[in-house]
């Protein structure tokens, strides 16, 4: 019995030996910090071994009990790890642990974070605007700057830029979330918008034909590029759009999406030739109208969708007085079957297109394919999407009621109803004629953002505002960044 247990105790020692060999047959060699483009809110940690291991990073605020870690790495030498979210001039306090069945940790070392960049201060939450930071439910917006230099910023419900990426050679009209967790941004020539929604008198005479005013080639919100950004701030790649389709498609007219298999989907501008004779106009000219291109990330044609195709222009009252500008899509996005849906602001329309025929499935909106209550009807529509609820879901710009907001339908194709869900409202103050956005966030409020005033808004499903933030330029529109997009990057432990 006795031989037993030295046997056991002699084997219990070599296993440990050996455990304590292979945990300590690692070591770090260097550690490097940077702050990347000297962001205040982002670390960069590079760990050097002598031997390929997974590492992560251990991270906390001074005198803060809560600990952050980022997600192993891949098994390697070198390793460059993002600290992300960080507090400007804040002392945080960090661990490198290599990933053994015994974790080898370095000591605990420091680092401060920079000050927070001087462009990035501003009055973001006015005290006597509704500020309960709760209503964003923990998340943060994400806006654009579209001057010089560009940039993409997200804010936290108590105002604090949390995350920053800037482009100096040109400004950042739009961003939006892709499915892969990258950040896709529609690029544009800076162009300095105003906060400033005066009627204009060119305005009036359209008013008789209840259209909105015209816009030009570009509009308020046309790209020229296209960039795809991961959450680090790395880019990953910019096409510019005169080197797509042999230079066809120099202008994204207002949206860029990112489809389900990674393809990027953009409006375009479409013309046509057309002998404005027929109409009793003075021969042959050159109509505006608008297009769907999807590509790859290298610029390549993948499909494309004209709308002069699917269009009566023998037939059409309009055409005339509209033929530089005659559909105005200003939003794209995807049906729950990956169709897509484009909203056609002068008709005052969503139409569904088919992604493989090009061909328009339905309308709906003001003499449209769907029954619904006229007082519903929504006009100069943004940011067409489904929401969380299965409804479809518009930024209901109602250019000629003046007063602007969040509004969403229940469709059904089968008896050709649109039953309204959402119908929140902003105060009068808060309109805009164009531009904005309307979502719904995890807690059932409503981000909504009026870019005309430099409004963005979280109300509730009446139109109550909870939460402003004060804009100090025309944010084209707002989206929802959650918490839940950064556990790519950190986790608590």
């Amino acid at each position: 019995m006795k031989k037993i247990f030295v046997l056991i105790t002699c084997l219990v020692l070599v296993i440990a030996a050996v455990l304590i060999y292979l945990n300590h047959s690692v070591s770090i060699t260097s550690i490097e910090l940077s702050s990347p483009g000297n962001i205040a809110m982002n670390e960069a940690v590079k760990i050097v071994l002598d031997k390929e291991e997974q590492v992560f990073v251990r991270y906390w605020k001074e005198g803060a009990a809560e600990k952050l870690r980022t997600p192993l790495t891949a098994t390697a030498k070198e390793h460059d790890v993002r600290l992300l979210l960080l507090d400007p001039n804040t002392v945080y306090h960090y661990q490198v642990i290599i990933d053994k069945l015994i974790d080898v940790a370095s000591k605990e070392m420091t680092f401060r974070t920079r000050e927070q960049s001087p462009w990035l201060v501003h009055n973001w939450v006015r005290g006597n605007a509704p500020h309960d930071a709760a209503a964003l439910d923990g998340g943060m917006v994400m806006l654009c700057n579209a001057r010089l230099p560009g940039y993409i910023a997200m804010v936290d419900g108590k105002g604090s830029v949390k995350w920053y990426w800037q482009i100096d050679d040109i400004g950042v009209r739009a961003a939006t979330l892709t499915p892969r967790g990258t950040l896709l941004a529609m690029l544009r020539p800076p162009v300095r918008d105003v906060i400033d929604d005066t009627p204009k008198a060119e305005a009036d005479s359209l008013r008789e034909v209840a259209k909105p005013i015209r816009r030009g080639a570009m509009g308020f919100a046309g790209g020229t590029a296209i960039a795809e950004i991961d959450l680090t701030g790395k880019m990953l790649w910019r096409i510019n759009m005169d080197t797509v389709d042999g230079g066809k498609h120099k202008v994204i007219h207002h949206d860029v999406r990112m489809d389900r298999n990674g393809n990027i989907v953009v409006l375009t501008r479409n013309q046509k030739p057309f002998d404005m004779a027929k109409l009793g106009g003075a021969g042959i000219d050159t109509l505006g109208g608008d297009g769907i291109l999807v590509m790859d990330n290298k610029g390549k044609k993948i499909w494309e969708w004209n709308v002069w195709n699917e269009w009566d222009t023998d037939h059409d009252p309009l055409l005339k007085e509209f033929a530089y500008d005659r559909f105005h899509m200003n939003s794209l996005n995807f049906d729950k079957d990956n169709n897509y849906l484009v909203s056609v602001a002068i008709e005052d329309q969503i139409w569904k297109v088919n992604k493989e025929t090009g061909k328009i499935m339905w309308k709906l909106g003001k003499n449209g394919n769907f029954k619904m209550d006229t007082a519903y009807h929504f006009s100069f529509q943004h940011s067409v999407h489904i929401n969380p609820y299965g409804d479809l879901m518009v930024f209901d710009n109602s250019l000629w009621k003046k007063q602007s907001g969040a509004v969403s339908f229940q469709l059904d194709t089968v008896k050709w109803t649109a039953t309204p869900k959402i119908h929140a409202m902003l105060p009068a103050s808060k309109y805009t004629s164009r531009m904005g956005s309307a979502y719904v966030l995890p807690n059932n409020n409503l981000l909504q953002c009026s870019s005309k005033t430099g409004a963005v808004m979280v109300t509730d499903q009446q139109g109550k505002i909870r939460w402003e933030l004060n804009c100090y330029f025309v944010p084209y529109r707002a989206e929802y960044i959650a918490p839940s997009v950064w556990t790519k990057y950190f986790v608590k432990e």
